[in-house]
């Protein structure tokens, strides 16, 4: 009889088996660790409620973190006590102890304060800030964007698996066909010198890369935006160009915020509270927007005006007007 997994080994098991994301996976894993070595190394098998009060009570009085940082770190432990231990807690206990969010309004920049922050940026990463902003993409829906997903003729960008699993489809301003067609050849003849060194097979979601033996090397499924460097995937352990990391687009909108004198808080998100922001001042429907952003709820796209039905129009991209 094969011995029993490590606890952080069934752990990760269990995620993928629930096609969590990669990042989640992290997070989820380095929150167990600390909760165990929180309580000196004890076993999660021999604690409950109580330890789990006390740890996410260290990290809200001690460490003083926010309310969704307290908040992931009790989704992992609930992942672990649920799915991997199979213990069911106390549900009157959990909501005890849910931190409660605090619910604030986003950053939002006029049309002339984007511009002077899409001023200051150059090369790649002035092209997603301008996608960001005229696609209402989050950054990571950018980042995984992969070339069949655009459409140039329906100016069009087919959004796959972004937040809660959901596909959606949102516009391609007309202002960057051009930007993109040209960037994309450049991403091509990266693609087929990948190809000639023996690689360019690029990550496939789920079973398709069995199903499809090929298809990783299809120019369709490669990122619009890839990383500069080949690297090792970190769950199959192969050597593949993955998409560009999204820190260096972090980076690049902080500091030409700073460079363009605001006094805001600028990240890449800001972008896409401006877009919704920008259309909804021009009249566009509540409606509309929040089906381009993907929200499940209308009370989501709401923190964004107190405007609501204007009417629907043929909606046009911020970045075009």
């Amino acid at each position: 009889m094969p011995p029993e997994k490590k606890l952080l080994d069934q752990v990760r098991e269990a995620l993928r088996i629930k096609h969590y994301a990669y990042r989640t996976e992290q997070s989820y894993v380095q929150w167990i660790k600390r909760f165990i070595f929180f309580h000196d190394k004890r076993h999660p098998r021999e604690m409950g409620m109580p330890e789990i009060r006390a740890f996410l009570a260290h990290l809200a009085v001690e460490e003083h973190v926010a309310a969704s940082t307290q908040t992931q770190a009790l989704s992992a432990l609930l992942f672990l006590y649920r799915e991997v231990l199979r213990q069911e807690l106390d549900p009157l206990d959990l909501e005890a102890i849910r931190a409660r969010k605090p619910k604030r309004l986003p950053t939002v920049l006029t049309k002339a304060e984007v511009q002077r922050v899409l001023d200051q940026m150059s090369g790649v990463q002035h092209l997603i800030a301008r996608l960001l902003y005229g696609s209402g993409l989050r950054l990571m829906e950018c980042m995984r964007l992969r070339v069949k997903d655009v459409d140039f003729e329906y100016l069009e960008i087919i959004v796959r698996d972004g937040k809660g699993a959901q596909d959606r489809v949102t516009m391609l301003p007309t202002s960057l066909v051009e930007p993109l067609r040209i960037h994309l050849l450049q991403v091509q003849q990266i693609h087929e010198q990948d190809l000639e060194r023996g690689y360019g097979c690029v990550f496939l979601p789920d079973a398709l890369a069995r199903k499809y033996p090929n298809a990783c090397r299809e120019w369709g499924w490669q990122y619009v935006f890839p990383a500069t460097h080949i690297a090792q995937d970190p769950r199959s352990e192969e050597l593949r160009r993955h998409h560009l990391h999204e820190s260096s687009v972090q980076k690049a909108v902080r500091a030409a915020a700073q460079s363009a004198g605001l006094a805001k808080q600028v990240t890449p998100h800001t972008f896409r509270h401006c877009f919704a922001t920008h259309l909804l001042e021009s009249g566009y429907d509540i409606r509309t927007v929040q089906e381009l952003l993907g929200h499940k709820d209308v009370k989501t796209t709401m923190i964004y005006t107190h405007v609501l039905n204007r009417g629907g129009l043929a909606v046009r991209s911020p970045l075009d007007t």
